[in-house]
């Protein structure tokens, strides 16, 4: 907007507020101690606007309407430390913009998006609102209207102008033909599509809806109807790494979308297989696990709000894959419970088909299969704490930092024993593992102690360990003679095959598993057994495999590797 725009708002109807803010204003409470005053500060404000629905609070122009140019100071300078700091503070993303008068006055705009559906913002605490030109505590009645509300469902809604002839007949053979086997009905793909879609309630008597847009529309309908409908791949060899070096943008119905994104991450280079053996036990791990990222992707194609008029990102390194999908957790989740509560989903009838075609788990189930699945890998915990109210992030990584609970896992499940473990099983063996006994299932727990894979800790109550069969299988598959734990060897070859590095972008891939001591450590130990060279002094120090390794890859390398060091001890 421009200046002569902005002076003719009127701060009830076009939810702004207007400050002079010539010189001083307080960003958080300044030095007030009263509540009342605190809040009456840069935050405050935002808080009130967010929870109204969004709005503009503009700096330099006076309240009296007109609004005339008075100019301001604030933050001139340090927009994008302002929108850090805010975002640090709220967990809100607001966008400022400067404008300036004939006169070379300064006016600073900032834009604040609304609350999400079902939650209020707090400062200090203290959810507020507007009442003329005071900031009061959001009454018990508002605070419970908000927190009543519910998401409409988006996929339900009807698409005008989406018709019959749009539909992508290769998509809807998939759906068809999954459904059929899904519910073990072959006699469904009899059916003519009018009466499926009808059937599925993709199709009512007002319409296609946008579930039926989302999964079965061609290409360029998508593209007209829902442009946000996208799926962004990237590729960078470094996560240091701000360009990209490969990126694909994926559009079209979700039922072959998801096939092009899986074709595009499982890539023979950029999806590595590492054999781990004990004994006779030889198992194949990828980097990334297919069905982990198969459930991640159609999570965040069916969870994201579609409100938001940007995609879902998928950012691929050698050892993790970052899967961001615009609007925060639905209703009543957050990351501590993102394993216990069952949420409603935004696009109920989106998931409810994914589930019909058995593309996901059952309602509720695909996040704790995510979590299973890498666990039982030996593989980091997925890591959802980037996420805010406004969007989930979820990071995978490929290391395997605990090989021992993998083949524990593995081997029981491969048995004649009876009966397998399901996700909940393993969720708690992994629990147990770290030293984790809050909230475990007494139900599980039972199941747990009477398979023999677990046992209570004698010394105290409600204490377990994993049987002595996995610490046996930890002491033989951690060690390499006295110096090194074979995982974190590996984690180190694999990461500088092909490169030069210094310490410091070692530790920024490694510091999920190892600090920065454990790592200059290592790398010490490893050049003296000639595993690793180095060139350059002091803090320009790069590490590099010594000629012996330098052309291997993969296994190949960490097995020779892992097999000279065991030869030295």
């Amino acid at each position: 907007m421009t200046i002569q725009e902005l002076q003719y708002l009127k701060e009830s109807e076009d939810k702004v507020e207007f400050k002079e803010a010539k010189n001083n204003f307080p960003f958080n409470g300044g030095s007030h101690k009263e509540q009342e005053n605190r809040r009456k500060c840069y935050l405050g404000y935002i808080v009130a606007l967010a929870n109204e629905g969004g709005g503009k609070l503009i700096f330099g122009m006076s309240d009296a309407f007109p609004h005339t140019v008075v100019g301001s100071n604030f933050a001139k300078g340090t927009l994008g430390g302002l929108e850090d700091a805010v975002y640090e503070k709220l967990e809100i993303r607001i966008r400022l913009e400067e404008l300036f008068d004939e006169n070379g006055l300064r006016v600073l705009v900032s834009h604040i998006p609304t609350r999400p559906i079902g939650k209020m913002l707090k400062f200090e605490g203290v959810p507020l609102m507007r009442v003329g030109d005071s900031l009061r505590n959001m009454s018990d009645e508002e605070m419970f209207a908000i927190l009543s509300e519910q998401e409409p469902d988006f996929s339900a809604k009807i698409v005008e102008g989406f018709t019959l002839d749009d539909i992508d007949d290769e998509a809807f053979t998939i759906l068809k033909d999954n459904y059929a086997i899904k519910q073990r009905n072959p006699l469904f793909g009899q059916l003519s599509q009018e009466q499926i879609l009808t059937d599925l309630k993709l199709k009512t008597p007002s319409g296609l809806n946008y579930a039926c847009l989302i999964l079965l529309a061609k290409k360029e309908v998508l593209h007209t109807k829902l442009p946000q409908c996208k799926i962004i791949w990237e590729y960078r060899t470094s996560e240091v790494q701000i360009h990209f070096d490969n990126r694909i943008v994926i559009e079209g119905p979700l039922y072959k979308a998801v096939e092009e994104v899986w074709k595009l991450i499982n890539q023979p280079l950029l999806n590595k297989k590492h054999p781990i053996q004990n004994g006779t036990y030889i198992y194949d791990i990828y980097d990334f696990n297919e069905a982990v990222l198969r459930e991640a992707i159609l999570n965040a194609v069916a969870h994201r709000d579609y409100s938001i008029s940007s995609e879902v990102v998928i950012k691929q390194y050698p050892n993790k894959i970052i899967i961001t999908n615009p609007g925060g957790f639905p209703k009543g989740v957050n990351i501590e419970n993102i394993l216990t509560v069952s949420s409603t989903p935004r696009s109920r009838l989106l998931t409810d088909i994914l589930e019909k075609t058995g593309l996901v788990e059952r309602s509720g189930q695909g996040v704790d299969k995510i979590f299973s699945l890498t666990l039982s890998e030996g593989k980091p915990e997925p890591d959802y704490s980037p996420s805010d109210m406004f969007q989930v992030t979820l990071g995978l990584y490929s290391q395997i930092t605990d090989k021992a609970f993998h083949v524990f896992i593995n081997e029981y499940q491969n048995s004649d024993k009876e009966p397998k473990l399901g996700v909940e099983q393993i969720i708690t063996l992994y629990k147990v593992r770290k030293g984790i006994f809050a909230h475990l299932k007494e139900n599980i727990v039972s199941q747990l102690l009477t398979l023999g894979l677990i046992r209570p800790v004698s010394t105290h109550t409600n204490r377990y360990i994993l049987t002595e069969d996995f610490h046996k299988l930890e002491g033989e598959m951690q060690m390499i003679g006295k110096k090194y734990i074979a995982t974190e060897v590996e984690s180190i070859v694999l990461l500088l095959q092909g490169k030069k590095m210094k310490i410091g972008e070692i530790e920024q891939h490694l510091k999920n598993s190892l600090n920065r001591n454990q790592i200059k450590y290592l790398l010490s130990k490893l050049k003296d057994d000639e595993i690793l060279i180095t060139e350059g002094v002091a803090g320009g120090t790069k590490y590099f495999l010594s000629d012996l390794y330098k052309d291997l890859r993969g296994e190949l390398l960490t097995n020779k590797v892992v097999e000279d060091l065991k030869a030295k001890f």
